[in-house]
C-alpha cells in the first residue's frame, strides 16, 4: 500500500495561459470519475483517494506545477501538518532536550521553518486533517512521546519561547530605534553587556537599525535571541550576512545558552558551523515545497555523513540517489606556459573613512582563486576593480579579458519576467538545448524555477539565478561576490563542485568571494587573504597557494581543520582538544589530505 500526495504550486500554474491540460489528459477523468478538476479558486484540485499515479498530468502541465508522490502507507499517519488541499505537508517532528543544541538540516522549503513555527507556538499541527482538530486532539495524538508535555506547556501558555527568524531584515519595521534600547528592553537574563563584546556590536549597538548592515543586523537578533530567558530557543539561520569570525562568535554564543541548560534549536546551511555548534542533528528530506520528513535524532557527525550520502541507515531510506564527495585533490600547480589573463599592480582605494590597499598579482588561466577576509575588508571594493566597475586611484590593472560579474547584492533584472525568459537571453537561444543546460542548471536544480517569476524568486532561488547567469556569459574570467548567500547545504556543495568543473573543463578563470569556508576550500587553487580593521583599513595580500592560503587563513581564525575519513569534508577540531594542540604546536591549522584522527 502507498500514501500518495499530490501537490500544485500555485505560484507556477497559470490557469490564464492554460486551458486545464491536467483535467483533460487524465484517464480516470475520461472514465468519469473526477479526479482532476477545476476548483472554486480557478486553480485544479486532484483528488488523491482517485488519483492512480500514472503521471500524465506531471509530464503534460506546461508550467510543470504539478507533482505526484507516492509514500510509504505508514507515512500518513505521522503527518503533522498540511497547508490544505494538494498542498506542501510535513511529517514527524523533533523532540526538544535540554542542555542540547540540535540541527535541523536539509534543503530549503522541505520544512525546517514549519518545524520552528510549529515548536514554537506560531502554528498549530493540524495533522493533516480538515476541519482542523482541537488541541485536545493533538495533544492526545502526541501521547506517550516528550512532545506531549511540550504542547502541554503551549496550549497553557507556560512554554517561554524565544526565536531568531530567518528574515532579520524584518526588524527594521517592527523597530525604529536603536540596537541598545532594544537590546536592554530584551536583556531578561542579565547578559546584555557580554552579548555585545562577543558578537562585535560596541560600533554598532548605538546606531538606529535601519542603518545597520546585513551582519549588524543578524547579530543584533541573535543577541536579542539569547539575552530572552526562555525554556527553548530557535536560532534561524544565524550565519546569513556574517563573516567566518562572526560565525564562530555566533556559534559561541549559541552554545553558551545550551549550556545554561536549555534546548536550543538551529537551521544551518554552513556544514562546517553546524558541525562545530551542533550536539545531535534531524535530516529533513523530502520534495521542496512538496513534502518534508524529520529523521530520527543522530550525533552530528553521523547526521552531517547521513546528509552528505544521502541514505539514513537507522531508517533504510534513500533519499538522494547519488552521494555528494568532497574531493580532496592537488590544486592546479603555475606553470612557466600558464597564460596571464589578468595582472594587477600595487592597488589604493580611498574612500571617506576606509582605505584599500592591494599587493599585486595575477589571474592564470583555468584556475580559481578563492578570497577570504572579514566583512568590511574591501574584497567587494577589490572584484569590483577588477571587473572595471570601480576605478583604482593608485595603480594599474592589465586586462583584455572579458570578465563576469556577479555582484554580491542581487535585484531582478527588468525587463524579465521570468527565469527561462532571461536565461535564453543570456545564451540567446533556447537554454535547454545548450550544454550548459546539463552542466549547471540540471544539478542546482534551476530548470524547476524556468516558469517562475524572477520578481517571486525566495533569496536563495534568486541568488542561484545570478550564479547560472553569470556563468553563461561568454567570458575568459568570472567573478563571483558571495554566491553561496541563502543557497542550502546541498546546493552549496554542488555549486562548488560545479564552478570547480566549470573552470577547469571550460578552461576558464574565476575569482570567488566567500564566507563558507568549506565552499572556499573545495574549489580553490589559490587563496588571497584579506585583513585588517574592518571599515577603517582593509589590505589584500598576493594570491598564495591553496594550502598556504587555508593554513594562514585558520591560523588567523585560531581554529584548526582536520577530514572526515568518511567523506572528505573539513571539520573544525574542538578548541583546546589533543588534535587542536598537536596541530597548533606543528604550525598546522589545514589538512589537505584526506584522514581524521581522533580528538
Amino acid at each position: 500500500m502507498v500514501h500518495r500526495i499530490a501537490v500544485i504550486d500555485k505560484e507556477l500554474c497559470n490557469p490564464k495561459k492554460c486551458p486545464f491540460i491536467c483535467v483533460n489528459v487524465c484517464p480516470i477523468n475520461r472514465m468519469r470519475k473526477e479526479t482532476v478538476k477545476k476548483g472554486e479558486d480557478g486553480f485544479p484540485v486532484i483528488s488523491e483517494i482517485l488519483c492512480t499515479g500514472c503521471g500524465i498530468c506531471v509530464k503534460r502541465c506546461p508550467f510543470q506545477a504539478i507533482s505526484i508522490v507516492n509514500l510509504a502507507e505508514e507515512l500518513s499517519e505521522e503527518k503533522i501538518h498540511q497547508y490544505g488541499p494538494n498542498s506542501y505537508r510535513l511529517y514527524r517532528l523533533p523532540a526538544p532536550r535540554e542542555k542540547t543544541v540540535i540541527g535541523l538540516l536539509g534543503r530549503n522549503g522541505v520544512g525546517k521553518s514549519t518545524v520552528i513555527n510549529i515548536l514554537s507556538g506560531l502554528l498549530k499541527p493540524n495533522l493533516g486533517k480538515t476541519p482542523e482538530p482541537s488541541w485536545d486532539e493533538v495533544i492526545e495524538y502526541f501521547k506517550g512521546t516528550a512532545l506531549k508535555e511540550h504542547f502541554e506547556k503551549i496550549v497553557a501558555n507556560e512554554l517561554k519561547v524565544s526565536v531568531k527568524p530567518q528574515a532579520v531584515y524584518n526588524l527594521v519595521n517592527v523597530w525604529r530605534g536603536d540596537g541598545l534600547t532594544l537590546l536592554h528592553m530584551m536583556d531578561q537574563r542579565g547578559v546584555m553587556d557580554e552579548l555585545i563584546s562577543k558578537l562585535n556590536l560596541e560600533n554598532s549597538i548605538n546606531k538606529p537599525v535601519q542603518q545597520l548592515s546585513g551582519g549588524e543586523l543578524q547579530r543584533l537578533a541573535i543577541a536579542v535571541a539569547a539575552a530572552k530567558d526562555a525554556d527553548i530557543y530557535f536560532f534561524d539561520e544565524p550565519s546569513s550576512y556574517n563573516d567566518v569570525y562572526q560565525r564562530l562568535a555566533v556559534a559561541e554564543v549559541i552554545m553558551d545558552v545550551a549550556r545554561t541548560g536549555k534546548c536550543v534549536f538551529v537551521v544551518e546551511h554552513d556544514l562546517t558551523i553546524l558541525d562545530y555548534l551542533c550536539d545531535q542533528v534531524h535530516i529533513l528530506y523530502g520534495e521542496p515545497g512538496v513534502y518534508g520528513i524529520v529523521s530520527g535524532v543522530m550525533s552530528t557527525r553521523a547526521g552531517i555523513n547521513a546528509f552528505l550520502d544521502g541514505y539514513l541507515p537507522e531508517e533504510n531510506v534513500r533519499f538522494r540517489e547519488r552521494k555528494i564527495n568532497f574531493d580532496v585533490y592537488a590544486p592546479k600547480q603555475e606553470s612557466v606556459e600558464s597564460k596571464t589573463l589578468l595582472e594587477y599592480s600595487e592597488l589604493e582605494k580611498n574612500y571617506e573613512n576606509f582605505r584599500l590597499t592591494v599587493s599585486k598579482g595575477k589571474l592564470m588561466l583555468g584556475e580559481v582563486v578563492g578570497v577570504v577576509g572579514a566583512n568590511a575588508l574591501g574584497k567587494t571594493t577589490f572584484i569590483k576593480m577588477l571587473a572595471g566597475i570601480e576605478k583604482p586611484e593608485k595603480g594599474i590593472i592589465s586586462s583584455s579579458s572579458k570578465i563576469s560579474y556577479k555582484p554580491q547584492y542581487i535585484s531582478p533584472p527588468k525587463g524579465f519576467q521570468y527565469v527561462k525568459e532571461l536565461l535564453d537571453h543570456i545564451c540567446g537561444s533556447d537554454i535547454t538545448s545548450v550544454p550548459e543546460f546539463n552542466e549547471i542548471i540540471v544539478p542546482l536544480h534551476v530548470d524547476k524555477l524556468f516558469e517562475k517569476e524572477i520578481s517571486k524568486l525566495s533569496g536563495g532561488e534568486l541568488q542561484k539565478v545570478a550564479v547560472v547567469a553569470a556563468l553563461l556569459q561568454n567570458a575568459d574570467v568570472y567573478a563571483l561576490d558571495e554566491p553561496s548567500a541563502f543557497i542550502d547545504a546541498e546546493d552549496r556543495v554542488e555549486l562548488a563542485k560545479i564552478i570547480q568543473r566549470y573552470i577547469r573543463f571550460k578552461n576558464k578563470t574565476a575569482i570567488v568571494v566567500d564566507h563558507d569556508v568549506q565552499l572556499i576550500d573545495i574549489i580553490s587553487d589559490r587563496m588571497i587573504i584579506f585583513r585588517g580593521e574592518p571599515s577603517v583599513l582593509g589590505h589584500a595580500e598576493s594570491p598564495s597557494n591553496k594550502e598556504e592560503g587555508m593554513n594562514n587563513f585558520l591560523k588567523d581564525l585560531k581554529i584548526t581543520y582536520r577530514r572526515d575519513i568518511s567523506t572528505g569534508r573539513p571539520r573544525i577540531n574542538k578548541p583546546g582538544s589533543k588534535l587542536d594542540r598537536q596541530q597548533k604546536e606543528e604550525g598546522r591549522y589545514y589538512y589537505l589530505a584526506r584522514f581524521e584522527e581522533k580528538e
